[in-house]
């Protein structure tokens, strides 16, 4: 079992331009998944929007990225990032969750998603949001 963290970066609509160029001056590979590919639009303004995005690459830098949908509060200068926390065993990321979650404010519950088997999103108590989910592909 491991756990990695992860920078997870909030856009309003220029997350694909930003993970493009932070591709071009670290290297690696892009990964973007769009709300239309998801299933999972809203606004139809929005389906082309990175719901999902990263870029990694082989030298060990890694980002991740979204475009937050319309419905939803942000402000560049008050929440331009997420903690997000990756693993591959359900049970220490609900561990993760459980410790995490005590005087947090829980913005999405851990549960299973569309995209993933567990996913969930909350804001501790010094105002950090978090990010947790299971690598694991959904397979309900």
């Amino acid at each position: 079992m491991s756990v990695t963290t992860t920078t997870h970066l909030n856009f309003r609509g220029t997350a694909r331009e930003a993970l493009d160029f932070y591709r071009s001056v670290f290297g690696g590979r892009t990964v973007a998944v769009t709300y239309k590919d998801a299933g999972a639009v809203r606004d139809e303004s929005e389906a082309d929007w990175v719901m999902w995005g990263e870029v990694a690459g082989d030298n060990g830098f890694h980002v991740m990225a979204y475009d937050v949908p319309g419905h939803l509060p942000w402000n560049q200068g008050e929440n331009p990032f997420f903690v997000s926390v990756r693993g591959d065993d359900a049970d220490e990321i609900s561990a993760l969750w459980g410790k995490l979650a005590e005087g947090s404010a829980v913005v999405r519950p851990l549960e299973p998603a569309p995209w993933v088997s567990l996913y969930g999103m909350l804001t501790d108590r010094f105002g950090v949001t978090w990010v947790l989910d299971v690598t694991a592909p959904y397979e309900g």
